[in-house]
């Protein structure tokens, strides 16, 4: 499982990583005194595949609508060698305007021609990789799995049809977080869904029971009450990508700023690109992308106004 970063504000991003890139993962912690071993085994399972594919070279072109209280964004995305490539094509379901669409192609070609800057992005996003490897890390410690039944996977959670198993989770009261980075472990609970033939996490449904610090106290904390989805499918070829993430949270920065997220980003129409494909390349398949969803909203618009 992979977290798309893009659009994300970046002091919540700051906050939020050790809990958003460690989400998939969770399910490593699973050997309370009530588990037997074969859940045990599972869920430990499902997070060394979902840590492998934190280093997949399999990349993808896909689609993202972000919802906030401030409105919608529509995105498309690729990944590449370098770094993630991003295209806004449309605000409110509405398309971009010629001029704003123009305003996104320089971004992303000012950036395929800088070096430095692509590179910076490159060390943030691998760093952000890091992270989540130290998450994991401490995940079989931090938390008990509880065995809850089974279900069928529908809408973009594990695969269609597929028996998905449901194990509760909650913090092992013994963890002592290493760093401040899981030390947002300590306030969480909720359900996980697996895939037991592909081993893979399905989904995570998990709130914050306790306010949870950052830094101590110093750098600032996330209120009790929090709230965090993450769906993920099976899109072929042996790879599994998130289909929606949903935020909820509330807390302070700094211990003064006020901190609120709240948004809900579906993923979807997953395509495979080729694994070589450069920054610049991507930038191009973009583009032409975008080209052909604007010919098709077109001809749709024309279509509908004929049959009327």
């Amino acid at each position: 499982m992979r977290i798309r970063l893009e659009g994300i504000n970046r002091a919540a991003l700051v906050l939020l990583l050790p809990l958003l890139a460690g989400l998939s993962a969770r399910a490593a912690a699973g050997s309370g005194p009530q588990q037997d071993m074969a859940a045990v085994n599972l869920v430990r399972a499902a997070a060394n595949n979902e840590a492998a594919a934190n280093n997949s070279t399999v990349k993808h072109m896909f689609r993202a609508r972000k919802r906030t209280p401030q409105g919608s964004q529509t995105r498309l995305y690729v990944e590449t060698q370098q770094a993630t490539a991003g295209l806004t094509i449309a605000y409110n379901d509405k398309p971009l305007e010629p001029e704003q669409l123009r305003n996104e192609e320089n971004r992303l070609a000012q950036l395929a021609a800088n070096p430095e800057q692509l590179n910076r992005k490159h060390a943030q996003e691998a760093e952000n990789a890091q992270r989540s490897l130290c998450i994991m890390k401490a995940l079989p410690d931090a938390f008990f799995f509880e065995y809850d039944g089974e279900v069928t996977g529908a809408d973009g959670v594990g695969g269609d049809g597929r028996k998905l198993v449901r194990l509760k989770f909650h913090p092992n009261p013994a963890f002592q977080p290493p760093s401040h980075v899981e030390q947002v472990l300590v306030g969480m609970q909720g359900v996980l869904l697996i895939d037991p033939v592909a081993k893979r996490i399905a989904q995570i449904d998990g709130s914050l029971f306790r306010e949870v610090a950052f830094g101590w106290g110093i750098l600032g904390h996330l209120d009790k009450g929090g709230h965090f989805l993450v769906n993920q499918r099976d899109v072929g070829s042996d790879s599994w990508e998130i289909s929606r993430m949903s935020l909820a949270f509330t807390g302070k920065i700094l211990l003064f700023k006020s901190l609120a997220i709240k948004s809900d980003e579906t993923f979807g129409d997953f395509r495979r690109v080729p694994n070589d494909t450069t920054f610049a390349q991507g930038v191009e398949l973009l583009k032409a992308e975008e080209i052909k969803l604007a010919q098709n909203s077109s001809e749709e618009i024309t279509a509908r106004g004929q049959s009327h």
